[in-house]
């Protein structure tokens, strides 16, 4: 079962991509959707708020998802907030390098619906 009032974070500086992120995030159930074009937007964001998944691609200016995943990770307020990164970068050191910094999943782009709500599911149960 979908938590509807899940809040979701997107982070990318990509209009469309956080666009298409979005409206399958409604598709899936979702509606407490928010949004950042750069990790220092949603660096500030997070330490305003609190969420319950963080979607963040790797490749931003100002500050790299991975960058913003390890100011989460070390952020008592998002040390366990499930967090999916979202990129281009495919190879197995970009991989490994997220997953060690505590990403809980990872997924390349580009992706179908399908993949994306099979990582979802995963990441929080639904």
């Amino acid at each position: 079962m979908v938590d509807a009032n899940l809040k979701i974070l997107i982070v990318d500086d990509f209009a469309t991509m956080r666009k298409i992120l979005k409206k399958l995030l409604r598709r899936f159930g979702y509606s407490d959707i928010h949004e950042a074009d750069d990790g220092v937007t949603a660096l500030a964001k997070l330490k305003k708020e609190r969420f319950g998944l963080i979607i963040a691609d790797w490749n931003m200016p100002e500050m790299s998802g991975l960058d913003l995943l390890k100011n989460a990770r070390a952020d008592e307020n998002h040390k366990n907030t499930p967090f999916l990164m979202v990129t281009a970068e495919s190879g197995k050191n970009a991989i490994v390098a997220a997953i060690q910094s505590g990403a809980n999943d990872y997924l390349i782009k580009p992706f179908n619906e399908r993949a994306l709500e099979e990582k979802l599911i995963r990441l929080l149960g639904s």
